[in-house]
């Protein structure tokens, strides 16, 4: 009889889904829906598909927010859109969502679909609820409010009780659920809830204690296992605000700090990992600035960026481009250089700066989605190079992504070239820039999110609004080095 009574309700909720459900359908790299944005993420392969449930962002002063809304692809390049699946409830002022928070989706042994996710009320206390919704197709959900928990002690300090995380454990033979919460230290935790059945959970106490020195919550956790190794990866909510992970040889730990714990800066947020049949991917969002300047302070939410994860020998990860993704493109763009100045010595796609000073070479109007690809390799451990965006007629950028072989890093600078040497990044990740070593790197546009990959080691996701429709350029302030094997492409 209950069997009969879900699949009577998910019936209902199919006919009521897709009537308030728009579907889009459009080639992106880095999506929105066109009129919302992309917050937290919650991917889910489906054994043909990648499911990119998230939070939308609607910015348009409704009294809830943030319903779940899905992104679905095969490629991470053409990407099918439903809006709002599981919208937030405004029936009253008292419901436990009134605003939806992050969570996961599980395929249950009973053949059906779950989603876990925070239910959101700032009218009452607590604040944060975890809720539970089924559904057969992914797209047509129904809540199980009768399942909903708050949390238990010690967990009650700060209202802090969210982002679900479920995944069958074949290890212990049961359901997990990874909460971010906080302890009676006043500090940011994850705790591990189990199951058997996905509707009674058992409170096992805490799973892992922030470990970076601060107190700060570690938001959007997951867990799973690549090859030899368990990975546990959060979202540190301050001050850095970037996706850090862990090791493991078995779920429950002890887990290790790699001596690089993270892939990207902060302009990459929320990232949750998802497997395929072969790969290790991480899901998460570049925020938009406000009033779309680039001057301007960042935003909640933006657009989705993804990043590829591969792993090492031993065991440590490390981001690139979707492989999926920049297979296909391969159309080559024209990029004759429009001007050229200071010593530079240009052999076709190849250019060598001789260190003297400044010199740099302007390349035609950035339009549509781009992949520019490279090698260089630097004399010695002194100057800047990097790629100039907003070019202006006096030839110099004003957004930069600069190489610094002598601070042994690669940076995203929100001011003109000829000041940056001056100047404070707004992002920065660490690299090895070695003299006389070869190094590639990638870079992917689309409108004016870029996310460049360096050699292996590290990305750096940015957002910059005067990128489309100008002209863009290579230079260098003071740095030998040549670069070689300089390609645009494009879908």
């Amino acid at each position: 009889m209950m069997k009969k009574q879900i699949m009577a309700a998910l019936l209902a909720a199919s006919s009521l889904c897709l009537t308030n459900s728009p579907v889009l359908a459009y080639p992106s790299i880095f999506p929105d829906s066109g009129y919302s944005w992309v917050g937290d993420t919650m991917p889910f392969f489906d054994g043909e598909e990648f499911r990119i449930f998230y939070l939308e962002d609607l910015r348009d002063g409704d009294t809830g927010f943030h319903p779940w809304s899905l992104l679905t692809t095969k490629d991470f390049t053409d990407y099918q859109h439903d809006s709002k699946v599981i919208p937030y409830d405004t029936s009253n002022e008292f419901a436990k969502d009134s605003a939806l928070g992050t969570g996961s989706v599980v395929k249950g042994k009973d053949g059906l679909y779950h989603a876990f996710y925070t239910g959101f009320n700032w009218r009452s206390m607590p604040k944060e609820t975890i809720m539970h919704a089924i559904s057969r197709d992914l797209v047509s959900w129904q809540k199980v409010p009768e399942d909903s928990f708050h949390g238990s002690k010690p967990y009650i300090y700060d209202d802090t009780f969210r982002d679900p995380n479920v995944f069958y454990n074949e290890d212990y033979g049961e359901y997990w659920m990874l909460i971010t919460t906080r302890s009676k230290k006043a500090r940011g935790v994850i705790a591990l809830y189990t199951s058997k059945d996905l509707k009674h959970w058992e409170d096992q106490g805490i799973f892992f204690e922030n470990d970076m020195g601060s107190d700060a919550n570690m938001e959007c956790p997951t867990l799973l296992k690549y090859g030899d190794y368990w990975y546990l990866t959060f979202s540190d909510q301050w001050p850095s605000r970037v996706v850090h992970y862990r090791m493991a040889k078995d779920s429950k730990g002890p887990f290790v700090k790699p001596e690089r714990d993270y892939f990207d800066a902060s302009g990459f947020y929320a990232g949750k990992m998802v497997e395929d049949k072969d790969n290790l991917y991480l899901v998460g969002w570049t925020p938009t600035k406000a009033g779309g300047k680039d001057k301007n302070p960042t935003d909640w939410a933006g657009n989705l960026v993804a990043h590829q994860l591969k792993q090492r020998e031993d065991g440590t990860l490390y981001p690139v481009p979707v492989e999926k993704m920049t297979e296909r493109m391969q159309k080559p763009v024209e990029m004759a250089p429009i001007t050229e100045r200071g010593t530079v010595n240009d052999a076709g796609e190849s250019y060598h700066f001789d260190g003297t000073g400044y010199a740099d070479v302007v390349m035609p109007k950035m339009e549509g989605i781009r992949k520019i690809t490279g090698h260089f390799k630097v004399a010695k451990q002194q100057g800047q190079f990097g790629l100039m965006f907003n070019v202006g007629p006096n030839q110099t950028g004003s957004l930069n992504l600069v190489f610094d072989p002598a601070k042994q890093q690669v940076a995203f600078y929100n001011t003109d070239t000829s000041r940056v040497h001056a100047a404070k990044p707004e992002l920065a990740v660490p690299v090895s820039l070695q003299p006389d070593e070869s190094y590639d790197f990638t870079l992917l546009i689309d409108g004016t999110v870029a996310v460049l990959y360096i050699n292996d080691q590290m990305a750096l996701s940015t957002r910059m609004y005067d990128l489309p429709e100008h002209q863009w350029g290579i230079f260098s302030a003071g740095s030998e080095v040549t670069l070689t094997g300089l390609q645009t492409s494009t879908l």
